[in-house]
């Protein structure tokens, strides 16, 4: 079982910058990869961005360019770096983490950009 502890989110006006934080429970390298979604009520939860356990990155075309996603195993926190915020981007984020068949899933960290 793994605990994962989103942090970060809150208000920002288009084209700003949010960092949003994961803390894991445990080593995050014991996964096969983390990764960041987001949910807007009433929508379907939707990718935004992915670290394998290898460090190899995918992010989802409306965020390419603008978001980074990277890890400290140090400290055994997953990060999303997001710049050039868009009133699009608003919506609750959520920290994943994966191995085998089992996913972990935090409670969610909201981002409300304004314009």
């Amino acid at each position: 079982q793994v605990q994962l502890v989103e942090s970060g989110g809150g208000l920002v006006q288009a084209g700003g910058a949010l960092r949003l934080s994961c803390a894991a429970s445990r080593n995050i390298l014991s996964l096969n990869g983390m990764g960041w979604y987001r949910q807007v009520q009433g929508n379907q939860r939707e990718f935004v961005a992915v670290i394998s356990k290898s460090g190899i990155t995918m992010y989802a075309e409306s965020v390419k360019g603008r978001f980074t996603i990277f890890r400290d195993n140090d400290k055994n926190t997953l990060y999303l770096q997001m710049n050039t915020l868009k009133p699009d981007d608003t919506a609750v984020y959520y920290c994943n983490g994966f191995r085998d068949s089992q996913s972990y899933w935090g409670q969610g960290t909201q981002v409300t950009v304004s314009s």
